[in-house]
């Protein structure tokens, strides 16, 4: 049967290369995909090309500036469908692999548990399965541990694959900074940076009770285990539970008053609503999300009681409104409602520096 490994497969440029696929004479061209395709909206980019990112284009840069940066580049709207339908595709072949555990992280990446005595060998066939299958490249990190499988990923990249494991983690992530772990963004690496900890090796070597003040006494020693790249070993296929529901609109022009702040928020919770009327579970929590302009993104979160009353969850939203800096021009403005979870969810937390 061989040793246990995790496998991170991640698709290489997904969007980019799903567009790619339906547009063969794009190849080797910057391309660059997000909001409706037009630049003189505000949108951000959902996904650039290699070719493009050479010139600094990145996700969630606006749009505008992207084509700044590269003023001969294609710029392509949104197809969630399309992509929904590719990652149906590719998730089926790893599926398909032979004793496979398939854990989907997202669109374009999983973790594939296997047993087996030769794991690069294994990466390379599953490679070169979802190549013929669904003409996409992919990426695979070989690990003992998810996080481990996850970093390694980015090592690999594009089309290629790399491991890391316990007896190198060090050699290969200990001079690194520590935004570099997967986990770890822009406002956690500083506060680490103010105990002294800017390195991998030095989170590494560092006392978890020393965390605890500055992170809590959860996440303080759950840091110090990624700085070592330890973690669960296991795949878990048990299906994910979306935990909430969230919506959110850039606006075209400024919010400016009262009235348009009200009627934003109701259409808002209107589809959030909708999402969450199909799960058939109560709302427990909501989180408003503001940006000002020009970019300052604020969030306003609260705990309330249990309940599926459509109207109760609106008017909860609309507290929330209160708490909005008044006279502050509005760009964009988000809803997300949390629901109870089902005893049979999955268990636990996978580290990830998505989401709000």
């Amino acid at each position: 049967m061989g040793e246990p490994w995790v496998l991170h497969v991640d698709l290489d440029q997904f969007i980019a290369a799903v567009e790619v696929l339906r547009r063969p004479e794009l190849a080797g061209k910057p391309l660059i995909v997000g909001g409706r395709g037009d630049p003189t909206e505000r949108a951000v980019v959902s996904t650039a090309s290699y070719e493009a990112r050479e010139y600094g284009v990145g996700s969630g840069m606006p749009l505008r500036i992207a084509a700044r940066k590269v003023p001969d580049a294609v710029i392509l709207p949104v197809d969630q469908d399309a992509y929904l339908e590719a990652s149906g595709k590719v998730m089926a072949v790893l599926r398909a692999q032979p004793d496979a555990t398939v854990q989907v992280l997202g669109w374009d990446e999983a973790f594939v548990g296997v047993r087996t005595g030769d794991p690069d060998s294994y990466a390379r066939q599953l490679q070169q399965a979802v190549l013929a299958e669904t003409r996409l490249h992919c990426s695979v990190g070989i690990g003992d541990t998810l996080v481990r499988a996850k970093v390694a990923t980015t090592f690999g990249k594009p089309a290629g694959i790399f491991r890391l494991t316990e007896d190198n983690w060090l050699e290969v992530m200990g001079s690194r900074p520590t935004i570099d772990l997967w986990g770890v963004g822009t406002k956690v690496s500083r506060r680490l940076a103010k105990l002294g900890i800017e390195t991998v090796a030095q989170l590494a070597a560092s006392n978890p009770d020393d965390l605890v003040p500055e992170f809590g006494p959860k996440m303080g020693p759950w840091y110090a285990q990624l700085g070592r790249g330890d973690g669960a070993r296991e795949v878990d296929d048990t299906p994910w539970v979306a935990r909430g529901h969230s919506r959110e609109t850039t606006f075209q022009q400024d919010l400016t008053g009262p009235g348009q702040v009200d009627a934003a928020i109701r259409e808002l919770a209107g589809h959030v609503l909708e999402d969450v009327a199909a799960e058939g579970r109560p709302v427990v929590g909501l989180t408003l999300k503001v940006r000002y302009a020009p970019f300052i993104t604020k969030t306003y979160a609260r705990k309330i009681p249990e309940t599926s009353d459509p109207a109760e969850v609106l008017a909860r939203a609309l507290d929330l409104v209160a708490k909005i800096e008044p006279d502050r021009p509005i760009r964009l403005l988000g809803l997300r409602a949390e629901m109870t979870m089902p005893g049979d969810s999955r268990q636990g937390h996978t580290p990830t520096r998505s989401g709000w």
